[in-house]
């Protein structure tokens, strides 16, 4: 029998037209297509009016037809589908001016099979959905070019494209990461047999990637560029932490600092991320888990300038941590602007202008469109010219109870650190003068914004600790709660514009936040310091894949999650229909199943075709 079989993917789509004052109702049977510019629909005939059909059967309708048109009329005795498909085969049989060959559903006499209808079968099912959008988005941004251009073999990309899936979809360790290829539709997708795929090779897949980092985000960036029209002068600039399982004793990086998983038992990298104003990364690095953000800036700066270019009079947007005189002049000097946030103390010497209402206006802030009844805080803002730079006074309600809130736990902590300092002091323990003025010193600098408002004195002969509240620098933090400053040389930016352009850091917040938890870059079990970085360059691989989709999804108005879009396309899979022949002989039929109708309209959406493979025939 012949090798070919023609599979295509049908539903039912319902229309109306009014004519002479009266409603007509017609169903149509219609093909999904794919063209270079994605999927199309085609009208393959009319059903007529199938009302009052329930809509659930009319997609069996489309399934049965589809099937009958492939060669399988013997599975059915549905009078309908049966004459369907004569309707659809006389419309497009040959004319005089058409050859046969070209008619679009070919059903060659040796496809057509008798099948023992009873003893149908269906096995090897799995999740094709996730990895099908995946691995296109994967060829959309030219991964597969971009790798070979750099010297990997098929087997190399093909690796690469499958750890990176994992850690979109199903984020695993590279032990465990085979088990959940062979439990995907990625094999039938790349056409590649894992069977026997253990981690060995994805192990050496990392060292392989380790030295190429650099070169596939560069390249990544270019092309999304290109792609998505973003824009290239605007650089927003953010650190954050992760932790090790373990000691992690041969990783120099590894070291104990500040941490912000809330995890200082634990050794730790940190890691800084530059996106684009559209959300897009641009560059990351993994520095010591020692460093100190503002240390970090330079290095940053000069990654970016070899990576992707950083034109004079781009902006670089950071947060607080960064605010100090040395990383303002570094980016002055390199002939780039800065939109930053200024440390708290600064606020002080504003405390007048926020007093005064005059000259503030408010920020119009529109709720989410996934939750229109989200009440936004009220946000004012006004800008100030000083020292030659543009200094924007904001207020927003939600900071006012979230820096009180912050405040009073700062203070009960303080107190309780007093408390027991004064403990020490009673059972002897501290002695020495000097050295209980060293430990207060200590308690202020580890409490800065509460221990200013806090008078401490010690009384040698009493041997007693006094405090006492400084109820007028007391009373002008209550009046800074929910006041910050944000500071820019831009002087073609309005109060408005400026505090814009520094809310879209959240979206670097975002992406760590999505990096760290469904990416699964957090805790990291490997130990050796190249294997940590290309893990954490894997996680910002599959990160790029995620913005890709929820962007494409949001340029079209539809405001979802990647995880809503996973979760919706599981259960579009990949199976095996084993038919038993009266021959005595076995056709098994290797295809993705027929998509449900909210899987073709995010495949629609996406601009992907929902056929998830070509189907694959064999006999036993």
């Amino acid at each position: 029998m012949g090798n070919s079989l023609v599979i295509v993917t049908m539903y039912v789509r319902k229309t109306t037209r009014r004519y002479k004052d009266k409603t007509y109702t017609n169903y149509l049977l219609v093909e999904s297509v794919l063209t270079p510019k994605g999927p199309r629909q085609k009208v393959v005939c009319s059903l007529g009016d199938l009302s009052p059909r329930p809509a659930r059967e009319w997609l069996e309708l489309a399934r049965k037809v589809e099937d009958a048109l492939v060669g399988q009329i013997n599975l059915f005795s549905d009078p309908e589908v049966e004459r369907i498909v004569h309707q659809v085969r006389n419309s497009q049989a040959p004319s005089s001016h058409q050859p046969a060959e070209t008619s679009p559903y070919p059903v060659p006499a040796e496809d057509l099979v008798t099948v023992h209808s009873d003893r149908v079968t269906a096995a090897q099912h799995r999740s094709a959905g996730p990895v099908h959008v995946g691995f296109q988005f994967w060829k959309r941004l030219g991964f597969d070019g971009i790798l070979r251009h750099l010297g990997f073999s098929t087997k190399a990309i093909q690796l690469t494209c499958a750890m990176t899936l994992n850690r979109l979809i199903h984020p695993d360790t590279e032990h465990a990461m085979p088990n959940w290829i062979r439990s995907t539709a990625l094999g039938d997708i790349l056409g590649v047999d894992f069977t026997a795929l253990v981690d060995d090779p994805l192990y050496r897949n990392l060292d392989r990637l380790h030295p190429n980092r650099a070169a596939i985000e560069s390249a990544l960036v270019e092309q999304e560029r290109s792609l998505f029209q973003l824009d290239p002068t605007v650089y927003l600039y953010d650190l954050t932490s992760t932790y090790f399982e373990g000691q992690a004793k041969r990783n120099p990086k590894a070291r104990r600092g500040y941490s912000r998983d809330k995890r200082p038992d634990c050794k730790q990298v940190v890691v800084g991320l530059v996106i684009g104003r559209e959300g897009f990364p641009i560059a990351h690095e993994v520095f010591d888990g020692n460093a100190q953000d503002r240390k970090t800036l330079g290095r940053m700066l000069d990654l970016l300038k070899e990576r992707v270019g950083l034109p004079e009079g781009s902006t670089v947007v950071v947060d607080r941590g960064m605010a100090y005189p040395a990383n303002l002049s570094e980016i002055r000097q390199r002939n780039l602007h800065y939109v930053i946030a200024a440390r708290q103390p600064e606020r002080d010497q504003w405390l007048d202008e926020f007093e005064e209402a005059e000259g503030f206006e408010l920020v119009p802030r529109q709720p989410s469109p996934l939750n229109p009844a989200q009440k936004k805080s009220v946000v004012r803002v006004k800008s100030v010219l000083h020292d030659r730079e543009t200094i924007v006074l904001c207020t927003s309600e939600e900071r006012v109870e979230k820096d009180r809130a912050i405040r009073q736990k700062q203070e009960g902590r303080f107190l309780a650190d007093l408390a027991r300092l004064q403990t020490r002091i009673e059972k002897g323990r501290l002695k020495r003068e000097l050295a209980i003025g060293e430990a207060v010193g200590r308690l202020k600098e580890r409490y800065p914004r509460v221990a200013r408002y806090h008078t401490i004195s010690y009384d040698p002969t009493t041997r007693k600790l006094a405090h006492e509240p400084n109820a007028e620098k007391k009373a002008k933090a209550d009046l800074l709660d929910g006041g910050y400053l944000l500071r820019t040389d831009r002087t073609d930016l309005s109060a408005q514009e400026a505090w814009l352009m520094y809310m879209t850091l959240t979206r670097a917040e975002n992406a760590f936040r999505m990096i760290k938890t469904p990416l699964a870059e957090r805790p990291i079990f490997h130990h050796l310091e190249h294997r940590v970085d290309t893990h954490i360059f894997l996680c910002v691989l599959a990160y790029h894949l995620l913005v890709a989709i929820e962007t494409t999804l949001l340029n079209q108005g539809v405001h979802t999650s990647w995880a809503s879009v996973r979760q919706t396309l599981a259960n579009h899979e990949v199976g095996t229909i084993i038919l038993p022949t009266d021959g005595g002989k076995f056709l098994r039929i290797r295809k993705g199943m027929t998509p449900d109708p909210k899987h073709l309209e995010l495949y629609r959406l996406l601009g992907i075709s929902p056929q998830v493979m070509q189907p694959i025939k064999t006999w036993s």
